[in-house]
């Protein structure tokens, strides 16, 4: 039996200065909302160099210093795991500008609540913030022949 099975692989990262975030307001419609930079590693590209680019491809900002703080799963319906690798860091350089994947702008953390996020926001914010969660997953689970996805902080 191989274990082997096809992955898709992208990133996202939460940039942060003292207790503003960056967040972008995503138009396409497969996840839309407001929710953190970031897209697909390319193939035989670093992860960390990835993030890099996709960061400063949506918001014309340099990061440095990132560091992994944990990863989101789940399974597509092309039978894929889709992995989203969540790295941080309060180390960047450059002037702020929006890019065609959505607008992007800082947002004070006590203001959270006041914007349409993605259906995953404020789990993906566990798993920046606390040291003790590493991993958000959906579990998908057959309801009435519809799926049913369950999110899991572990």
């Amino acid at each position: 039996m191989s274990r082997s099975e096809s992955v898709v692989v992208t990133a996202l990262c939460m940039v942060y200065d003292n207790d503003k975030i960056l967040l972008q307001d995503r138009i396409k419609e497969d996840w839309k909302g407001v929710t953190f930079p970031g897209g697909h590693i390319e193939k035989k590209e670093s992860f960390v160099k990835g993030i890099e680019r996709e960061v400063f491809e949506e918001t014309g900002l340099k990061i440095k210093n990132i560091r992994i703080c944990g990863v989101k799963q789940f399974q597509t319906e092309d039978d894929e795991r889709y992995i989203v690798l969540l790295f941080k860091t309060n180390e960047f350089e450059g002037e702020l500008c929006s890019s065609e994947e959505g607008e992007v702008f800082w947002a004070e953390r006590k203001n959270l609540s006041s914007y349409e996020t993605v259906d995953d926001f404020y789990e993906l914010i566990k798993v920046f913030d606390d040291e003790n969660i590493n991993e958000l997953m959906f579990e998908g689970c057959k309801e009435d022949n519809h799926w049913k996805w369950i999110k899991k902080l572990y």
